[in-house]
Parts: structure tokens; C-alpha cells; sequence
């Protein structure tokens, strides 16, 4: 079997551990930088030179691009092109959450973050009043989260990101830490982080085990998937009086220390890998 990781990062811990599984089961592994001169959107590769299957855990758009061609030759990509776009934009993130009847805070899009100062601001938020959260609309390395807890927090916001596209979001009170639940191929693995915004002092908390959470947290982690057509794909929740909400979807995201992660990785780019003449070779 060929596998092929789509990558800026290939010494990531991750995707280090799943190439180690899986050369150690005999298959091939290659890595490309989608953003290096070397790889090429407008002709990847030849049909004949497709590996088995992609795992594309770059998001630039040059990476997306590259993903579409490879797709349009027959190539399986894990998650795929467009699903991984879908999630680099909050805003469509958010309307696709309503229409399917996911948990997420209200969110209002404005084209940039600017125009609240223009009096521009939706009227649904200035009704429900401060706080609210601010975050980029697209998702992408150092982006703008922040808490805004009135109208002068937004001024002093917009003066340093003035043209950003933006969402505003319903502030969920909450403890302060993120729940993350990370899933791959159906399989849920947990973690705990601080949350982007109000993380109380006093550094890291042990993550629960993924039998001790509650079942409607895991069935909404799994939902999402559905939802969005994720194989791979993390969820954070916040706990709000005691129901969980969706606060952020990230695709392919940088999963650290959950035991059996790689292994779960390893075993889903092989189920998820084309017919073809690698598939023989493992």
C-alpha cells in the first residue's frame, strides 16, 4: 500500500508515529509539502504514479487546490477537499451547525471587523449584549479569538485588525477549560486544553477517559462528522448548564498524546485507500 501525507510538518508526533506503524506493516509512505515548488495543483502526478490514499492534514489553499487535483485524477483523500475547506470557514461552519441542529452559539458574520464601528454591527448581538466572542471567519495559524466585553474592548480590537473578516459569537460561560474530542474513523479519543479565552491558572488537567463521558458528548462528537463528512476531525465543547455546545470543528487538527491515536489513523488510511496496484504490494 502507498500512503501519501500531505504536510508542512512530517516530524509532527502524530504523523511520525502513524509513518512508523505503518512501514513497520511493510507499506510505502512518502510526505509533500503541498506550499513547496515541487508540488504542483495544475498536475500533481499521473494517474499511474496515485498513492493508495492522501491524508491531507495541510489546510492552505494551496494545499486545498492540490487535494482537488488529486481528487479529480481518483485519488482518495482523507479528510477531503472539500470538507477541510468547509471547516477553515466559520461562518459556513456555523450555518451548516443550524441547518442540521448541532449545539453551537449564535453567530453573526461581518465582512470585516470594522464595520461594528460603522454602526454596521448585526443587531442580534448589541440586543443580547456583551460578552461576545470575536474570531477570524477563516481559521488559520495565530488568527483573532478574543473575548469582547464591551463596546470599547471592540473599538481597541477593531484598531488592530480592522479589514479581518470576522465572526461575532455568543459568549457560553464556562469553566475555562476546553473539552476536545478528537475522532478518527469513528473512533473518539479525548483531551482537555485551556480554553483560547478565561483559562483559569494552574496549567494542565489529566483528560477524562472517553468511557467516562457523558454519552450525549460523544454522540454529538460523532454527529458532527456526519454532518460535516469528516473521517478525521477534532470538536470543541464547552459544558453549558450541564449540555454540551460545539464551539470550534477544526479538520485534521494536530492531535497529541491520546493513546492509540496513530494506530487509529494508521488503520483508517488503509481502509479509506483506493484498489489499485500498491494495494497488492501490502
Amino acid at each position: 500500500m502507498k500512503v501519501c501525507l500531505l504536510t508542512d510538518k512530517p516530524d509532527h508526533p502524530l504523523l511520525a508515529a502513524v509513518s512508523a506503524a505503518l512501514v513497520a506493516a511493510e507499506h510505502q509512505v512518502t510526505f509533500s509539502d503541498p506550499d513547496s515548488a515541487a508540488a504542483s495543483p495544475s498536475q500533481p502526478v499521473t494517474p499511474e504514479e496515485l498513492a493508495d490514499v492522501y491524508l491531507l492534514k495541510a489546510h492552505t489553499p494551496r494545499a486545498l487546490a492540490l487535494a482537488r487535483s488529486l481528487e479529480a485524477l481518483g485519488a482518495r483523500v482523507v479528510n477531503s477537499a472539500a470538507a477541510t475547506e468547509l471547516c477553515q470557514d466559520r461562518s459556513r461552519i456555523a450555518a451548516v451547525a443550524a441547518e442540521a441542529g448541532l449545539p453551537m452559539p449564535r453567530t453573526w458574520t461581518l465582512d470585516v471587523l470594522s464595520e461594528a464601528l460603522r454602526g454596521a454591527e448585526p443587531a442580534e448581538p448589541a440586543q443580547n449584549g456583551y460578552p461576545l466572542m470575536v474570531k477570524s471567519r477563516h481559521s488559520r495559524r495565530a488568527d483573532l479569538v478574543a473575548r469582547v466585553d464591551g463596546p470599547d474592548g471592540l473599538s481597541g480590537l477593531a484598531s488592530k485588525w480592522s479589514d479581518e473578516p470576522v465572526v461575532l459569537q455568543e459568549f457560553v460561560a464556562n469553566s475555562g477549560w476546553d473539552h476536545k474530542l478528537w475522532v478518527i474513523g469513528g473512533e473518539v479519543f479525548t483531551g482537555v486544553r485551556p480554553a483560547a479565552v478565561g483559562a483559569p491558572p494552574g496549567g494542565a488537567r489529566p483528560a477524562p477517559l472517553v468511557r467516562d463521558l457523558p454519552q450525549d458528548w460523544t454522540r454529538l462528537a460523532l454527529r458532527t462528522g456526519e454532518v460535516f463528512g469528516l473521517d478525521v476531525y477534532g470538536v470543541d465543547l464547552l459544558d453549558r448548564e450541564g449540555a454540551p455546545v460545539v464551539v470550534d470543528i477544526n479538520a485534521f487538527p494536530g492531535i497529541r498524546g491520546p493513546k492509540g491515536a496513530p494506530e487509529a489513523l494508521a488503520a483508517l488510511a488503509l481502509r479509506r485507500a483506493r484498489p489499485g496496484p500498491h494495494a497488492q504490494e501490502g
